[in-house]
């Protein structure tokens, strides 16, 4: 193929030139860039250069989509590139492989599966990202994510959705963390925005609880329910044990000690990561006996309807929700936590401690390794009767 012009100076070429070129052959501007027309008037820019000391050609695109300044700024960037020892074509790979933030993100969340505490974070993580995060980060390189878009994803839902804003903020910036450690950028554009996000009022975070003195009026409501069995039993001992809908719904009959009245959670199971004991009520005591029914003594407590699964999340909450009660299935603790403190003089660690809750300071725990069993045990007959319907007196510790 004929060079029709030779090599010349930097800047040889003129986008009038490029355009006009007609003629197959190579038309040569600087820094080994040229534009090769082909016989059947395909233009291509090609860049002839010295990688570690092998002569080679690069491709740089078409003039269609890459002006001639374009095609000069690459040839010239390439160039530095070599000189400085580097490969300007694992650079160009390297940039490639840059993820979406959509597959970042997937890969993100495959990462971590095996470490969430069960199957309803893990799909909270991703579901919360399809939701808010993919409409408008998705198909951006993670590499080219800003801080503006991040505030396009959490402004619409920052004081409206506060805490479901909170963890996509949180999961957002998980993403970026991992990009981060792949190489791809050197910043979190998820940190660092709070100037730039209206104040939220924390009540807002708060999970919706029933006052104490509603929860007997909402259980007898969810006993006149439809709901099937194992529904109405696990919300019933939810509310009972003061305990997380996570550690109700995944209960299993090994744990369950009946003849001690005892319910044993390991430490892998709870949200501290502390082993917890939970005294049972005769109440509670009566509703495992029930639950006997729904499968024998072997696996979940309370089956949900596939077999080998637990109940869902949902299910708990839509039930509540379903009988008209503004209430989050977790907010049973608040329910419980106020009762103690209004209408009880159990002492607070007391009550803390059957919330699986760290009460006190390093020091303090230190020295007080008690889990304050026998007392707990008092304390949660004292709130089946609360709930059963009973006196409203105030709730004694007894003396012994």
């Amino acid at each position: 193929m004929a060079a029709y012009l030779t090599r010349r100076p930097e800047k040889a070429l003129t986008a009038q030139a490029v355009k006009n070129a007609a003629q197959p052959g190579k038309y040569f501007d600087g820094h080994g860039l040229f534009l090769r027309v082909d016989a059947n008037g395909s233009k291509f820019w090609v860049q002839r250069i010295t990688i570690r000391g092998k002569r080679c050609e690069l491709g740089l695109g078409s003039p269609a989509l890459v002006s001639l300044a374009e095609a000069r700024a690459a040839a010239l960037e390439n160039r530095k590139i070599a000189r400085a020892g580097g490969d300007p074509l694992q650079s160009k790979r390297e940039a490639l492989a840059v993820l979406s933030f959509e597959q970042a993100a997937r890969k993100v969340h495959e990462l971590h599966l095996p470490t969430w505490r069960n199957e309803k974070h893990a799909r909270d993580f991703i579901i919360s990202l399809e939701t808010y995060a993919f409409p408008k980060l998705g198909k951006l390189r993670v590499a080219d994510v800003t801080t503006a878009d991040v505030l396009g994803v959490l402004m619409p839902i920052w004081t409206e959705k506060a805490e479901t804003a909170r963890r996509v903020r949180q999961r957002i910036g998980s993403v970026m963390k991992w990009a981060i450690a792949q190489g791809w950028r050197q910043d979190n554009p998820a940190e660092n925005i709070d100037k730039a996000l209206p104040k939220v009022d924390k009540s807002q975070i708060h999970r919706k609880a029933l006052p104490y003195a509603e929860v007997p009026k909402c259980l007898d409501a969810v006993a006149a329910s439809r709901a099937g069995l194992a529904t109405k039993l696990a919300l019933e001992f939810l509310v009972l044990t003061a305990a997380r809908s996570g550690e109700v719904r995944e209960a299993r009959w090994d744990e369950i000690d009946l003849k001690a009245k005892v319910w044993e959670i390991s430490a892998q199971r709870m949200k501290m990561k502390r082993p917890h004991r939970v005294p049972l009520s005769p109440r509670a005591v009566a509703i495992l006996r029930e639950a006997e029914a729904l499968g024998g003594r072997d696996g979940f407590v309370f089956p949900g309807t596939k077999p080998g699964r637990p109940l869902s999340d949902m299910t708990l909450s839509k039930l509540v929700k379903e009988l008209g009660f503004e209430a989050d299935v977790h907010g049973f603790r608040t329910s419980f936590r106020t009762w103690a403190q209004e209408r009880t003089n159990f002492p607070r660690e007391v009550a803390e401690a059957a919330l699986a809750h760290l009460s006190g300071d390093a020091v303090e725990r230190a020295y007080a390794r008690s889990d304050v069993f026998e007392k707990r045990r008092e304390m949660m007959d004292a709130w089946a009767g609360h709930v059963a319907g009973g006196s409203a007196e105030i709730v004694k510790l007894a003396r012994g």
